[in-house]
């Protein structure tokens, strides 16, 4: 493949430390630089990143949220991604006027691209943060096409395949990924099979970022992956409790191409459109596919 259809992709597996916006935001930017030496161009860290997760009251979360793009999180990762010519998605905790969102960037060498916000609170969330109000969108860059989610999104397959159905190549997954009741000891994240699930049956990759380290009380998963759109990871998963990279250089257009699986079968084209509507009744206009 001509050299300029591969990007190298990496998942920053990282501990934020609650409420110490500054040390993560420093912390964040020596691990991107790690993962820019070693060649990654488009970098994506755990679900907010920048603050961490286990808010007790509102006014907690609201006083350590930023504005987009112009807080200084935002202008602290615009930065390194201008220096190092980089695409970045990451976690961030939103102010917007009295709302918040939880909510990931998209930062790319000229500056901020774009913003997604959460479409499926989980827990509490519900009742710090506003559900997302911008639907799925799918940033063009001149790496790729680029798709968001973050966490909880992931259990519902309308995520990825409203992405897929407007021509994403990868989606990023900043993620606080938790135990599920059930999980056998040793056994791998339910998240992990979600997202391998996802990733064949809209063939596009999936690059997931989550967190380690245990929060007030609650434990997280680790287990960071980069899928193909094979359904199988081509990097990770990684440790449960070990901040790492995970990288792999992929060819984000082999997607698209390979979505004909054979003579007569194509993953999105094979949809029963004339049974259930195209876009799933989303006012989303249809991308190629």
């Amino acid at each position: 493949m001509p050299s300029s259809s591969l990007v190298r992709v990496a998942c920053l597996q990282m501990e934020p430390r609650f409420g110490d916006t500054s040390a993560n935001v420093e912390h964040s930017l020596a691990l991107i630089a790690r993962a820019a030496d070693a060649g990654a161009t488009l970098l994506v860290l755990p679900e907010l990143a920048n603050t961490g997760y286990v808010f007790e009251t509102r006014e907690e979360a609201f006083a350590l949220a930023e504005t987009i793009p112009d807080g200084p999180t935002c202008l602290a990762w615009a930065k390194i991604a201008n220096e190092r010519g980089l695409h970045i998605v990451a976690g961030i905790t939103e102010r917007e006027g009295t709302s918040l969102y939880n909510s990931a960037v998209v930062i790319g060498p000229q500056g901020h691209v774009g913003t997604y916000r959460k479409m499926h609170l989980w827990g509490n969330e519900n009742l710090f943060f506003e559900p997302g109000n911008n639907g799925f969108p799918v940033f063009h860059t001149a790496i790729g096409r680029i798709g968001v989610a973050i966490c909880y999104d992931g259990w519902f397959p309308e995520t990825y395949r409203l992405q897929a159905l407007q021509g994403a190549d990868i989606v990023c997954v900043p993620t606080n990924w938790v135990p599920i009741p059930g999980q056998a000891e040793g056994r791998e994240a339910m998240a992990n099979i979600l997202t391998m699930g996802a990733a064949h049956s809209n063939s596009l990759y999936i690059a997931c970022a989550d967190r380690i380290g245990t929060e007030r009380g609650q434990p997280f998963e680790g287990q960071s992956l980069i899928v193909s759109y094979t359904g199988w990871p081509v990097a990770g998963p990684a440790s449960r409790d070990g901040e790492e990279i995970v990288s792999a250089e992929i060819d984000l257009g082999a997607a698209r191409r390979a979505r004909n699986w054979n003579d007569f079968n194509q993953v999105l084209r094979d949809r029963r459109t004339d049974v259930y509507a195209e876009m799933l009744g989303s006012q989303i206009s249809r991308g190629w596919y």
